[in-house]
């Protein structure tokens, strides 16, 4: 997959809340949250680099969280696009991980970005993440005047990061009039589907015209 190069800025201990995050975004920033990818051991031991704080998740593990902002127009290739990146994050307190978009938070009417959310990713841990979809090929049923219709745009995978492509190629060029690609009937090398497996990816659709056909055919 291709990799998406973003520098933040790790927040200092008072600036979280409602009354700091809206005054980064006065700055053309965006507050953001790093989750760490790996549950740490309880008691802690290491040292907390500035903007990381430590959350139990259970009696004996806790996740490391780093608070940080990113400037608007540094995620604006990463946000406002239908491709799928995965995030070299370069922190100013020296601290580099690979990482993915976890959430995105939206003013409901401007649609302005509120607040971001990452998840670190590390090499030998899968990874869920929606990858979008190719169809190639020339249909059957659309040679016979049907009509191709893409029912879903990208598909949830479970994989190891360095195996997930860019795209997810499906082949159409057997589908005929009426039929459908499920996700059940896919497979791809080295990553799991996600996705509901009764859910439709693609049809051929009847229209007036190859119905027309057909019954002309049929006499």
């Amino acid at each position: 997959m291709k990799f998406f190069q973003l520098e933040g800025t790790p927040r200092e201990a008072g600036a979280v809340g409602k009354k700091a995050a809206k005054a980064i975004r006065k700055k053309n920033y965006i507050p953001a949250v790093l989750y760490g990818g790996v549950p740490v051991k309880l008691p802690y031991e290491g040292e907390l680099s500035p903007g990381e704080t430590l959350v139990k998740t259970g009696n004996n593990e806790g996740l490391i969280v780093t608070s940080l902002m990113v400037s608007k127009d540094s995620v604006r290739g990463l946000i406002y696009t239908p491709e799928v990146f995965l995030v070299d994050l370069s922190l100013k307190n020296g601290k580099k991980v690979k990482a993915i978009l976890k959430d995105i938070q939206t003013q409901p009417v401007t649609d302005e970005i509120l607040h971001i959310d990452f998840i670190e990713i590390h090499e030998d841990k899968p990874i869920i993440i929606e990858v979008p979809i190719a169809l190639h090929g020339h249909s059957e049923g659309v040679k016979a005047g049907g009509k191709l219709s893409l029912e879903m745009r990208k598909l949830k995978v479970k994989a190891l990061y360095k195996d997930i492509p860019e795209k997810l190629n499906i082949d159409i060029t057997n589908m005929g009039l009426g039929k459908t690609i499920q996700v059940g009937s896919l497979n791809f090398d080295k990553m799991e589907l996600v996705s509901a497996k009764n859910a439709v990816v693609c049809a051929v659709k009847l229209t007036r015209a190859a119905r027309g056909a057909a019954a002309a055919s049929g006499k």
